[in-house]
């Protein structure tokens, strides 16, 4: 669900570049039009392919598939990552986006970036338990235009209007809401297998773990 708002602005984009006039806000993505598109291609390829990653009965039955998706998902989730942050360090940045929302997106950007080179690492070492959690924290960032939208969207129901300071915070709180419910997710799973694993354990003859 995330995924379906910033999708539809990454296609209402890419119909202006097709064919729309060129005006002073979109002029920096007429001037250099590959990083927007690929951006665009990029995320959502990753954040809707990247959801079957995290299923566990895909992950159980399908492991060959998912490796192989993984294999794809991986560069699309780089590409996502370094041209958003090339549009932030290139682009000429339109009226209302300032110092502190160009931080927050190198920020978070490059953890992005970081979170899939070290998760590819992790599962490099046969680390899964690792690789995982490194994901997880990947998607939950790539995810953030979706949350960023609902948090606005509900400033604006309960508030009014959006602007300045408070869109860049409000944008800045769609990232590390999914960060902590990223590292909420990551946490809370050892705690279930533990004490899935411990069930037959208690439940045995003389309390000797079940192999």
């Amino acid at each position: 669900m995330l995924t379906i708002v910033p999708m539809a602005g990454g296609v209402f984009r890419l119909a202006d570049l097709a064919g729309g006039e060129v005006t002073p806000e979109n002029a920096r993505f007429f001037a250099a039009p590959l990083p927007v598109v690929v951006h665009i291609f990029s995320a959502v390829l990753y954040c809707l392919l990247g959801a079957f990653q995290f299923a566990p009965r895909f992950r159980r039955r399908r492991p060959g598939r998912h490796r192989a998706l993984g294999r794809f998902l991986v560069p699309c989730g780089l590409a996502m990552g370094l041209s958003g942050l090339w549009m932030t360090l290139f682009y000429a940045r339109p009226e209302g986006d300032g110092d502190l929302l160009a931080a927050f997106r190198l920020v978070f950007g490059s953890a992005m970036v970081l979170s899939f080179v070290l998760g590819v690492a992790a599962i490099r070492r046969r680390n899964v338990a690792r690789h995982r959690a490194w994901m997880i924290r990947g998607y939950a960032i790539a995810q953030g235009a979706g949350t960023q939208a609902v948090v606005t969207l509900f400033w604006i129901l309960l508030v009014g209007d959006a602007d300045g300071v408070t869109r860049t915070l409000l944008l800045g709180a769609g990232w590390v809401i999914n960060v902590a419910v990223a590292e909420w997710i990551i946490r809370r799973r050892p705690t279930r297998r533990a004490r899935t694993s411990a069930g037959p354990a208690v439940a045995s003859a003389g309390g000797v773990a079940a192999q």
